[in-house]
């Protein structure tokens, strides 16, 4: 049998195989966040509160009308806003489980997401997606 202490990398070698090259950054075709995020560094993004961010995240940026059309202070402005929304739903949830929690806290994560809301704009922002004229017309030129 194998020697315990032998690696897999010496056995593959031991058995005339070549040792698998490492990709930059972990297992190829893997998502940015499965071993750190670009958003959240040095976090493990596989973390159901890495995922909730960002969800919120996105979900605020598509009602903002996309990230092309969000400034760079506005999504930061998102930012943190989604950060203290998954602060304040993890004192809620463990509300509900009948843990006490801190009121003032949970007060004033909810003053600052109004505060931030406001900000952002609560509004929904429609994206603009109906063709340009010269778009419309050059499918109708082509069947012509």
């Amino acid at each position: 049998m194998d020697d315990p202490d032998t690696t897999r990398a010496e056995r593959r070698i031991e058995l005339g195989r070549p040792k698998k090259r490492s990709v930059r950054g972990g297992i190829a075709g893997r998502k940015d966040y499965a071993r750190g995020s670009k958003t959240l560094p040095e976090t493990d993004g596989r973390l159901r509160i890495a995922r909730r961010f960002r969800d919120i995240v996105a979900a605020i940026l598509v009602d903002q009308g996309g990230t092309d059309l969000c400034s760079e202070s506005r999504r930061q402005l998102i930012r943190r806003f989604s950060a203290a929304c998954v602060l304040a739903e993890d004192l809620e949830g463990r509300l509900a489980r009948g843990e006490e929690i801190d009121v003032e806290r949970h007060a004033l994560l909810c003053s600052t997401l109004t505060r931030l809301a406001q900000r952002i704009g609560i509004d929904r922002r429609a994206k603009n997606i109906t063709p340009s004229l010269s778009e419309y017309l050059t499918p109708q030129e082509a069947a012509e």
